[in-house]
């Protein structure tokens, strides 16, 4: 059987030349990049392309960047490192109610520990209001973490306008781009982003490796203690073959951001149009327009979740029920809680396809073929 991949939002496969280049690397590159002799200075100039490089692609300086373990590393050293360094200015924080669990479980460690934490609503659509985020803003608020773009709907937020918002604001702005990094065009400067969360598998890069954008004019402290890595902000011996290899898939992506987006953008046509022509009953999760051209999560009325999931992999499809850090539990996605409210119907038939490296139009429609077939065989119809 030929299997299908269609849960690329979960996690992606790497990209020949990443394998490739780290492969050579592993064999080769074995210096500490803290020693001063040749072996040293090799492993070391490997770190700084790559962070110059990942510093342009977002339009930072390369010593904005931190090379972290991936992206819960990422929003976990922004959140409690902001709330460590500016709580003389006030505790209180505010984030969405849809954010990724590295955000959310963060902001619930620090009410224990006395900070106030507003958590915004979403229409459903999954966007945030900008008057909500007008209205929660304090004078004590320190910090305000929006993710870029939702990993189980899709859904863009206005970081733009989230920024000119805050930009007279003492509050600093966080957010969680793992999702969109590679997909969209992000520039920190003109967006207003002070802290940025990216890891490389989601790009087609090694698990275990991500960075976390810091403005220069940000304090923040170290979360790990240690040795004098990264300017003294990220202790431990860099991972210079997986820090590599995240570089190869940086390059790739930002090359082919365009060229993904328009296909990505055909394969939801093309499996929709599918659905459509087997009169299935369907509708979207997220926004139809401010979306990712990779995710689509559509809810079957009539269906069962977990039952649909184990269906599409007897069939050698492999999809999703929304995030990967929550698979297997009971509890429905709290991304479509916040979206429609706790009894609603969705929460139990929604599938989240995603798209990505070496899917291929005709697998799109044979998803989209079988995927009619089981919604048929449950619905009758």
């Amino acid at each position: 059987m030929d299997r299908i991949y269609v849960d690329h939002a979960a996690t992606s496969p790497m990209h020949p030349d990443v394998i490739d280049k780290m492969m050579k690397l592993m064999g080769t590159e074995f210096g500490n990049p803290s020693s001063i002799h040749y072996f040293g200075r090799s492993a070391r100039n490997i770190i700084d392309e790559a962070r110059a490089e990942m510093a342009k692609s977002i339009g930072a300086d390369p010593n904005e960047i931190i090379f972290t373990s991936g992206g819960t590393e990422a929003d976990n050293h922004a959140i409690f490192g902001v709330a460590e360094a500016y709580q003389q200015n006030g505790k209180h924080i505010i984030t969405t109610q849809i954010e990724h669990h590295a955000v959310l479980h963060a902001c619930e460690q620090l009410e224990k520990q006395g900070y106030d934490v507003t958590y915004l609503p979403v229409n459903e659509d999954g966007l945030i209001s900008l008057t909500d985020l007008k209205q929660a803003l304090r004078e004590e608020t320190i910090l305000v973490s929006i993710m870029f773009a939702n990993n189980e709907v899709g859904t863009i937020q206005p970081i733009s306008e989230i920024g000119k918002i805050l930009a007279d604001h003492q509050a600093i702005f966080h957010s969680d781009a793992v999702q969109a990094y590679g997909l969209e065009k992000i520039n920190v400067r003109e967006e207003g982003i002070d802290l940025l969360s990216v890891s490389a598998h989601k790009i087609n890069g090694p698990k275990g490796i991500g960075f976390l954008f810091v403005n220069k004019e940000i304090k923040l402290p170290s979360r790990l203690f240690g040795g004098e890595q990264e300017r003294k902000r990220r202790a431990g011996t860099e991972n210079v073959p997986a820090i590599a290899g995240f570089l190869e898939a940086v390059r790739v992506s930002q090359k082919e951001r365009d060229s993904k987006q328009k296909v990505y953008q055909e394969y939801k046509t093309a499996f929709l149009s599918v659905l459509d022509e087997n009169k299935i009953e369907y509708s979207q999760n997220g926004s139809l327009d401010e979306t990712l051209p990779h995710v689509l999560n559509l809810s079957f009325p009539g269906t069962n979740v977990e039952a649909m999931l184990v269906n599409l992999d007897l069939a050698g499809i492999a999809a999703s029920s929304g995030s990967a850090c929550t698979a297997g539990s009971i509890d429905p996605s709290h991304v479509l809680v916040a979206m429609y409210g706790k009894g609603d119907e969705r929460l139990i038939n929604s599938i989240r396809f995603s798209f990505g490296l070496n899917n291929t139009m005709e697998q799109i429609k044979y998803v989209g073929q079988e995927t009619s077939k089981i919604v048929q065989r449950f619905t009758n119809k």
